[in-house]
């Protein structure tokens, strides 16, 4: 019986959670990446799988399945993980308000969340600054990787276990229904799923001109705690990181607290500036992060928007004594209708997964497998 084939374009998390969501379907999937190695949004990010910036219902189940999937793959390889919760932290009465509120809303639904007076922060998580400190909101669902460890290996993972086929330092210049192009070579497949990035506009600039996405570049930088080998024990965040996330508009007092920072703080709201750490298995410390949203960035990293991140995270990290390692910026596609990803028919038997908007180490896996099984 003829195996069916499948081609995925691009190696980041998407195309590898989506190679595998094939594989395990019965496809002989090739994955085809224009670069020796991805270096795009995958690796430029947190390493954090975030369940609790996801709403309930379909969003957060798919992050929490990715979740379980991110596990079953570390395990298999060796890959590190840590399960380190996420705790946010509140300075002002408005900050600590809406954390009541969310932890009212989210142990009403099941979340396994717990609010923490400050002793009791200040105990167990090194770090945190406590002049000023009211409380925090801590979930036990949230987990990180290092993303450029972690999309490194992934492909031993996918080769390995579920035989997927690489193809690297090429780039797909042209598709047709059941063919792609790389250059004078031609590839056939029953299935041909884009999960490029922002570089499906390249592919697909008529279809990329009609959608409501934007891309957004973010800023990041990376440090060493010192020679104390500190550790946070957790994934730290400041209350900026509160109007950020889809899931804390269920705070009734959200709004008055976002009035507050458009007052105090107008240009970290104009920079779309909130703050976490996330820390690797080697103690560095991943900090950010900017949000600039248009179609053509600037290159160039800005030190004003670095130090406007380093002076808010001076606010709740203790950070005076940490060595910058390495700052960057990143470039994923966003939909500005509302719309949490692209999934798309191109052509017949061709579709565009991308538009996750952030979140792709968070849901891609859950999402592949959703939007594979739709598909057959």
């Amino acid at each position: 019986m003829h195996k069916q084939s499948a081609i995925v374009i691009g190696a980041g998390i998407v195309g590898l959670a989506t190679a595998r969501a094939l594989s395990l379907k019965g496809y002989k999937v090739t994955i085809i990446e224009r670069g020796e190695n991805a270096v795009g949004a995958s690796i430029r990010n947190f390493g954090m799988i975030w369940p609790i910036g996801q709403p309930d219902g379909v969003l957060y189940n798919r992050a929490i399945r990715s979740k379980v999937i991110w596990k079953e793959v570390a395990d298999s390889i060796g890959l590190w993980y840590r399960e380190s919760g996420s705790l946010h932290v509140a300075y002002h009465e408005d900050e600590m308000q809406v954390l009541e509120e969310l932890f009212d809303a989210f142990h009403a639904n099941g979340r396994p969340v717990e609010l923490m007076r400050k002793k009791d922060i200040v105990e167990e998580f090194e770090g945190v600054v406590e002049h000023g400190l009211m409380g925090g909101l801590y979930s036990t669902t949230e987990m990180v990787v290092d993303p450029r460890k972690a999309i490194a290996a992934i492909p031993t993972y996918l080769s390995e276990y579920l035989d997927v086929h690489f193809i690297w330092g090429k780039a797909v210049s042209r598709i047709e229904k059941g063919k792609i192009y790389i250059g004078n070579t031609t590839f056939q497949a029953d299935l041909i799923i884009v999960a490029s990035g922002a570089d499906f506009e390249t592919l697909f600039p008529e279809i990329f001109a009609e959608m409501a996405i934007t891309k957004c570049k973010l800023q990041m930088l990376r440090f060493k705690a010192g020679n104390d080998g500190m550790h946070i024990g957790t994934s730290l965040c400041g209350g900026l990181s509160l109007i950020h996330y889809q899931s804390f508009k269920c705070a009734a007092s959200l709004q008055k607290l976002k009035t507050r920072y458009e007052n105090e703080m107008s240009e970290y709201l104009k920079w779309g500036i909130h703050v976490m750490v996330s820390q690797n298995d080697e103690g560095e410390l991943t900090v950010g992060d900017t949000h600039e949203y248009g179609l053509t960035h600037n290159p160039f990293d800005s030190a004003y928007l670095n130090n406007l991140i380093i002076q808010y995270l001076q606010q709740f990290a203790h950070c005076n004594n940490w060595s910058l390692l390495q700052s960057w910026n990143g470039v994923y596609p966003k939909m500005t209708n509302g719309d949490t990803e692209v999934f798309v028919e191109a052509l017949p038997g061709v579709f565009i997964l991308n538009g996750l908007g952030g979140a792709g180490m968070t849901l891609s896996f859950g999402l592949a497998e959703e939007k594979v099984s739709s598909i057959l």
